[in-house]
Parts: C-alpha cells; structure tokens; sequence
C-alpha cells in the first residue's frame, strides 16, 4: 500500500525584518556618532586698503589677541614656538612665512615672531590682513 506523502510548502526566509533591523542600526550609529569639530580662532585681523591676495602659505603662524601662539593646529608657548619654527625654517624659507595676528594681539608678540623669523633668515615674511571698506580705508 502506497501512504501519499505530504507536500512541503517551500522554506521562506522573510528579509523584511532584516532589513528594518539594518536600517534601524545605521541610523542608531549616524545619530550616536561624535563628529570631530575643528577648532577656530576668532580673529579679528588688521585691515588694509591697499594689498595683494596672496596663495596661502604651508607656514602660517596665529598670534592669538591673548598674545599666545598657534603654529598649524598646536597651540604653543614662546619657547615651543622657537623650536617649532627652527623645524619648519626650511619650508618657511622657500615658500614664506604668514603671520595672522589678531588685531588686538599684543605688539610684542608680534614681534617675538618676527625676531625669530629674522635669526631663522627667513626674508619671506607676509602680515594677513583683512581688506578695508570704502569707508574705513578713506579715514586718516
């Protein structure tokens, strides 16, 4: 005697919960995800009527109003900046030096860094400044 047999239905796998629990994922991890801020300095730079844009400089060095010194993104102390400085000379040397001082940084700062650049000869030295407006470049 011949017993029929049953019939199997095919065996499914429903992706759809999947799917809801991958996209569920992404946007736990977008959401709790720390972006890295970048730093910026308020500046607020001297201003010039007259003046060259000029192509930025791989050696820039920030003089912050505090009179504190940033060279790239590393804060430093007038010593550290000596020593910073005498590393990046040859660069400096061959493609300048740009000096962003805040405009209500100290003078002496200021200086410290131009003294520096003149002991490391570099004779390309560039002061940042922001561009005038009508009214401000015609007061005396």
């Amino acid at each position: 005697m011949r017993v029929p047999r049953r019939r199997r239905d095919a065996v499914e796998v429903n992706l759809t919960p999947l799917i809801d629990v991958v996209f569920l994922l992404l946007i736990f991890f977008m959401v709790s995800t720390t972006f890295e801020t970048r730093q910026a300095l308020e500046l607020e730079l001297p201003e010039s009527a007259i003046g060259d844009a000029q192509a930025s400089s791989p050696v820039t060095v920030v003089v912050t109003a505090d009179g504190d010194y940033r060279l790239g993104q590393r804060a430093l102390s007038a010593d550290e900046l000596a020593s910073r400085l005498t590393d990046e000379a040859p660069r400096a040397r061959e493609e300048g030096l740009v000096i962003e001082a805040d405009g209500r940084a100290p003078h002496a700062a200021v200086v410290r860094v131009l003294d520096r650049a003149g002991a490391l000869n570099i004779r390309r030295v560039r002061i940042a400044t922001a561009e005038a407006t009508h009214t401000e470049a015609e007061r005396p």
